[in-house]
């Protein structure tokens, strides 16, 4: 059997070092190869047409043709994975590009110490090796194991766990969700820390939902989106006869952070046969172990179908268990919680 083609990845960054950088990085691994580089995006574009690369790397700010204009002609020229990096200082600009189509972010460091540069090569390798499951659908399993202690009359809640792909698609959800925003809705975004803050202010802006990122001790209310922190987890806890957030540290063995495992696990405990769980795009198999709480204590289990999801790891993770009740284009999914919504007034 022949070996595998690398993945061919574009590098686009007005700054000579930076693009360097990115190179250095990626060729760390022998799956990953650097075809061009470009220093604008009027001639990324050029590159990308005529090499026709996996996965493209994106700065937002280059003279000639910006990032926000190179997305969207990308997307009509030549459909291509573009992954922004961005500094900590442009948040909103990233929700914006992944609006436009980018396929997923990341944050660059403010300082290139050895350390970080680790951390962003290995945060870079894994998002662009993400563009193989996007046209192989390769995922990996899971086993878990089942957690129940239902407690009744508690309101409605949806918990909602999204990866690559995830901040686009929670928004199209929470959009869909207007014409019925009497839930509370709890969302688990892999993202990094200092990115969920404006992710929550973003999504507050767009609706009717009060939109925050979740706090220790936050009390659930209906018409709120509650957004785990980043570097944390979120959790439902029942305490003293009324529902509050938990936002737990990490541990050394958590391979998610946030966890939508933990999540789900903690709205079966608490909601029971009450649960609803929805899995939306993402890499990964996070959430496989959470659902089967969630139908073990008698709860829902809804994912997105493979038509609309950006990565299927995640919902297809989720059907695999064989626990999944509804499979939704991410178009439908919103609808259907609005019709079920009213018939659980």
């Amino acid at each position: 059997m022949s070996a595998r083609p690398p993945i061919t990845v574009i590098v686009i960054d007005d700054s000579a070092n930076n693009r360097r950088m990115l190179q250095q990085l990626l060729e760390a691994e022998e799956d990953v190869r650097v075809v061009a580089s470009a220093e604008n995006g009027e001639e990324g574009l050029r590159k990308v047409v005529e090499l026709r690369p996996d996965v493209v790397t994106v700065d937002l700010e280059m003279p000639r043709l910006g990032g926000y204009t190179f997305l969207r002609l990308l997307r009509s020229a030549a459909p291509t994975p573009a992954i922004v990096i961005s500094s900590h200082t442009h948040k909103a600009d990233v929700f914006k590009a992944l609006e436009l189509g980018a396929f997923d972010f990341i944050a660059k460091p403010p300082r290139a110490t050895p350390q970080s540069l680790q951390v962003l090569g290995a945060e870079l390798l894994e998002k662009v090796r993400a563009a193989r499951l996007v046209r192989r659908g390769e995922v990996r399993r899971r086993p878990g194991r089942v957690v129940q202690e239902p407690v009744e009359d508690k309101p409605f809640i949806v918990a909602v766990a999204a990866s690559t792909g995830g901040p686009p698609a929670v928004q199209r959800l929470l959009e869909a969700l207007a014409a019925e925003p009497t839930p509370c809705v709890l969302v688990c975004q892999h993202m990094p820390a200092q990115f969920t803050r404006a992710f929550a202010e973003r999504l507050d802006r767009i609706g009717p939902f009060n939109v925050a990122e979740a706090k220790q001790g936050d009390r659930p209310a209906p018409g709120h989106v509650y957004i785990a922190p980043g570097g944390r987890h979120l959790q439902l806890v029942a305490q003293e006869g009324r529902l509050e957030l938990r936002t737990p540290e990490v541990s050394a063995k958590d391979r998610y952070v946030p966890s939508a495992d933990r999540l789900f696990e903690s709205v079966a405990r608490v909601l029971g046969p009450k649960a609803l769980a929805v899995v939306l795009t993402g890499m990964g198999s996070d959430g496989a172990v959470g659902v089967r709480a969630v139908h073990q204590a008698g709860g829902e289990v809804w994912a997105e179908s493979e038509e609309t999801a950006v990565v299927f790891g995640m919902p297809q993770e989720a059907i695999a268990t064989g626990v999944v009740k509804r499979v939704l284009p991410l178009g439908e999914i919103g609808p259907a919680l609005v019709a079920l919504t009213r018939r659980r007034r």
